[in-house]
Order: structure tokens, then sequence, then C-alpha cells
């Protein structure tokens, strides 16, 4: 029977290691040396695919958070009706962060002390994801489907609503939450969302092809 780590290539294997161990230790704590080791290799292996620890924090993120999912969302949601599109956007971002979930509650508890450079691309992931989703709202605006406001704003709003719910609910567990079901939070915040941005004689129009 073949080894799984000889099915996949060595930066595929360094990539999942890091994933691993960041989400363990941080990265702060992980060290190359263990990502190498984790990954079957040497850590000398890992600099050849990686230059630097740096480069190797940039392509975790650039593999596994959600800013490629929304990516390849993009093309789907602009030929879907608006509340569907939200729909979509809501439910891979929560699988994203729940998939993620011990490496975002590492981050956040370590990230004041990041240097500044991976503070600096920690942010700019950030704020790549909120001018995609900004992107999308100002096309719907020129489709004439959504009422004035500032569409980076609404990026923020709009994900801000489920970062809040995943907070609460995945890593808080406030027992006050445990019940809520996930797709009737989606449903019930991308209606509220819906109705706030949509203009007013087109509100039935957008769930016309739901």
């Amino acid at each position: 029977m073949s080894n799984p780590k000889e099915t996949r290539s060595t930066g595929e294997r360094i990539l999942e290691a890091s994933l691993k161990l960041f989400s363990q230790k941080g990265y702060l704590g992980a060290t190359t040396k263990e990502i190498a080791k984790e990954a079957g290799i040497a850590e000398l292996t890992l600099f050849r695919h990686f230059s630097s620890k740096e480069k190797l924090f940039e392509d975790v993120l650039n593999t596994y958070s959600f800013l490629p999912a929304l990516k390849e969302l993009m093309p789907e949601a602009a030929a879907m009706s608006y509340e569907k599109a939200l729909t979509e956007i809501a439910k891979r971002f929560l699988d994203t962060l729940e998939s993620r979930k011990d490496l975002i509650q590492i981050m956040h508890s370590e990230i004041q002390r990041y240097p500044e450079k991976i503070h600096r691309l920690y942010h700019s992931f950030i704020d790549e994801t909120l001018k995609i989703l900004a992107a999308y709202f100002n096309e719907m605006r020129k489709r004439r489907l959504l009422s004035r406001f500032d569409a980076e704003f609404g990026a923020r709003a709009f994900l801000g609503m489920f970062f809040s719910y995943f907070n609460v609910h995945e890593m808080m567990m406030h027992k006050k939450y445990r019940h809520v079901d996930k797709d009737e939070t989606i449903r019930e915040f991308v209606r509220i969302f819906v109705r706030g941005t949509v203009k007013q004689k087109d509100k039935k129009e957008v769930r016309r092809n739901d």
C-alpha cells in the first residue's frame, strides 16, 4: 500500500504540516524544524520550497483562508439571484471559519505579538477579502438592484454578522447559542441584510430565481 505522504507533492505536505502546527502552536510557536519533521522532510528541503517562515505563512493563508474560496465562488455568485448569492457566500464563510477554528483562535490570542511584517500580511488578506465582496456589491448596484451604500462598509457589515455568530457560537461556546441552527441563522441574517440593501421596488425581484 502506498504511503499517503508519497502521493502528495512536497509543497502540499509542507503546507498541510504548517496548517496543523500553526493551528496547534500559532505562528510564533511553530518552528520550521518542527514543520519539516511533520512533513517528513529535512528543514533544508522546506527552505527550497519556501524562502522563509513568513512566506510559508503567506502561502498557508493563500491556500486555507476564506479568500481563495470567495474568489472561486464569485463567478457563480454573479449568475445567482442576490439573496441566493449572499446565502452561498455566508455558508462558505462559516464553513471556512469552522474548519479553521483552532488556527483562528490561536492567531487572535497572539496577533498583538506578531512581527510587523506578519501583522501587515494578515490584514492584507482581510482587506482583499473585503474588496472582492465590495466589488460584488458595486456590480449589483450597477445592475440597479441595490440602494446607495458604501460597498466596503457593506462587506464589513455582512461578514461581520457571521463572524460575530461564529465567535459566540463556536469560540465562546455560549450556552444560550448552542441550540441555534446554523442554516436558520444564515437565512435570517441574509434576509436582514437584503432588506437593508435592496432597492424597495426590487425586493421581490432578488428572490425570483431562488
